[in-house]
């Protein structure tokens, strides 16, 4: 399959303080959804096919230790780049293993003592590293594109708490928490981007605490979904037809 390449490295589009924020809540919810689950919610599968909610947990626990220490995150990628395959199976596959004999009281214990720790790590880091074009290229909807570090950092690493928040919630039924303030936020840069990739014209009105509506030029599709749907849908968490097919990356 021939892969086209964007030429021009993908930025952050959050104001900077809005990023940051969004991160620190977004840790503070998965944690509190952890905490919440029972003793069999652990071994449940999510959407994500081979991992049940403890191996969800226990790499997300893996990004919220490369995110609050230089050291570790150096280490993690030395380590995932020494292993076959598609580099981000690769980083993920390690942090699965990593972790493999860790209760979910110590993952819970591990993720409040290190999340804050990444969300200041994260806000520390100054524009001119965050302008830096990432070494590994990214796939994207049979894309292949470059990304400049704050976009990881501001948008990607929290997105990826965010989606596997709710992929816990659906496996589990826990409660979901969803705001305007926060998810509602969190939405409208995927929605941006979504419609940034696709270019057409559209009108998508979103359901739910996190949703809203939005709209570009005439003679577009009318779409309406619920706001974590949409969002499922453009991760590659089912299939969606028309500009519902465009991938976001999370």
């Amino acid at each position: 399959m021939t892969m086209t390449i964007l030429s021009e490295p993908r930025p952050s589009a959050l104001p900077r303080d809005t990023a940051m924020q969004l991160a620190a809540t977004e840790y503070q919810r998965f944690l509190e959804m952890l905490r919440a689950l029972g003793s069999a919610d652990w071994e449940k599968p999510t959407d994500c096919p081979g991992w049940d909610v403890r191996a969800m947990a226990a790499h997300a626990l893996g990004m919220v230790e490369m995110a609050a220490s230089i050291r570790e995150n150096y280490r993690q990628l030395k380590l995932a780049r020494r292993r076959d395959g598609v580099f981000i199976d690769a980083l993920t596959g390690l942090q699965l293993d990593e972790r493999a004999d860790m209760t979910p009281a110590q993952i819970i214990a591990r993720f409040a003592a290190r999340a804050p720790k990444a969300a200041s790590g994260r806000r520390r880091i100054p524009g001119f590293v965050r302008h830096f074009v990432m070494p590994d290229r990214q796939q994207v909807g049979g894309r292949e594109e470059a990304w400049r570090i704050g976009y990881l950092i501001d948008v990607i690493l929290t997105r990826d708490p965010w989606m596997h928040r709710a992929d816990i919630a659906r496996a589990t039924g826990a409660d979901h928490v969803l705001t305007a303030g926060h998810d509602g936020v969190l939405v409208g840069d995927v929605v941006a981007e979504w419609a940034a990739r696709h270019g057409q014209p559209y009108a998508l009105h979103l359901t739910g605490p996190a949703g809203g509506t939005w709209s570009r030029g005439q003679g577009g599709p009318a779409i309406e979904a619920d706001a974590v749907e949409f969002c499922r849908l453009l991760s590659g968490r089912g299939h969606g037809d028309g500009l519902l097919a465009t991938q976001v990356p999370f």
